[in-house]
C-alpha cells in the first residue's frame, strides 16, 4: 500500500519509552485514532502490559523490547515492525532519562548515560527508520525534546545539552529529508505531572507548587497535553510543518 493510499487512521506508529508516562499517553492517543501502535520500551514486560491494555480497548498494538542505546536492538525493533506491518509511517522518539543534581557534583558516568539515552538513542532510531521511510517518500518523525534544551534548567546541565542536541538534530535532518516528503519536528514539554517529576520532587512538595506558580496557566502539564501536540505533528494537518520546535509548557517558555 502506498502512502497516498493510506487513510490517516491506520498508520503504523512506533513510540519509544511507551510503557508508561508521556510515552504511554502518546501511544494511547494514536491508538484512539485507529493507528497501529508499536509500544517500544527497555522494560519488555511493561511494554507488553501497555500493548495489551491498548488491545483490550480495541486497538491494533504490539510490544517490542528495545534498548535505544543498542544499535542491534534498534535494528531488531525496525525489523520486527516491518515483519508485523510491512512498513513504518511514524516514529516518536520519546524514551529519555535524567538525574537532577548540581553539575559540579555530577560524574562522567552520569553524563554518558544521559547523552546515550537522550541524544544518541533518538539519533539511532531516526537513522534506522529513515532507511525505511526514504524509499517510500513518506514519514513523520517527532522527537521529544525539553524546554531545558531551549532555555536551560538548574540541576540538568548535561540533560539540557542533550535535549538541545535533539533540537538541532531535528532541524538538520528535517532539511536533509524534506525532498522525500518526510516531516521531522520536536515537541518540548515543560514541567509535566509524571512519575519522573514526582521522583525529582521527592519530599519537597514546595518544588511542585513553585513550578505551578511560575507557569501562566498555573498548573503542570499532563502526559495527554504532550500527546495531543505529537498527534497533531504526525497528522495531515501538519503536512507543511517541518524542522520546528513546539513548546508545550503552559506559557512557561515563550521563545
Amino acid at each position: 500500500m502506498s502512502a497516498s493510499q493510506q487513510a490517516e487512521g491506520g498508520r503504523v506508529v512506533i513510540v519509544t519509552g511507551a510503557a508508561r508516562g508521556i510515552g504511554h499517553a502518546i501511544a494511547r492517543r494514536f491508538a484512539a485514532s485507529g493507528h497501529r501502535v508499536v509500544v517500544a520500551d527497555l522494560d519488555g514486560d511493561g511494554a507488553e502490559r501497555a500493548a495489551a491494555e491498548l488491545r483490550e480497548d480495541g486497538a491494533d498494538a504490539i510490544a517490542v523490547r528495545c534498548d535505544i542505546c543498542s544499535r542491534a536492538d534498534v535494528d531488531a525493533m525496525v525489523a520486527a515492525v516491518r515483519g508485523a506491518y510491512g512498513w513504518i509511517d511514524v516514529l516518536v522518539n520519546n524514551a529519555g532519562w535524567d538525574k537532577v543534581e548540581p553539575f559540579i557534583d555530577s560524574t562522567e558516568e552520569t553524563w554518558r548515560r544521559i547523552v546515550e539515552i537522550n541524544l544518541l538513542g533518538p539519533i539511532r532510531c531516526t537513522q534506522a527508520v529513515l532507511r525505511e521511510m526514504i524509499p517510500r517518500r513518506y514519514g513523520k518523525i517527532i522527537s521529544i525534546g525539553s524546554d531545558a534544551g531551549r532555555v536551560g534548567s538548574t540541576g540538568e546541565a548535561v540533560y539540557s545539552a542533550a535535549k538541545g542536541g535533539v533540537i538541532a538534530f531535528t532541524k538538520t535532518v528535517a532539511r536533509e529529508v524534506a525532498r522525500y516528503g518526510i516531516n521531522v519536528n520536536a515537541v518540548c514539554p515543560g514541567p509535566t505531572d509524571t512519575a519522573l517529576l514526582a521522583e525529582v520532587a521527592g519530599d519537597n512538595p514546595n518544588l511542585v507548587e513553585a513550578l505551578k506558580r511560575s507557569i501562566p496557566f498555573r498548573r503542570l502539564g499532563t502526559p495527554e497535553d504532550i500527546a495531543g501536540a505529537v498527534h497533531f505533528l504526525a497528522s495531515d494537518e501538519a503536512a507543511y510543518i517541518t524542522g520546528q520546535t513546539l513548546s508545550v509548557s503552559g506559557g512557561l517558555t515563550m521563545c
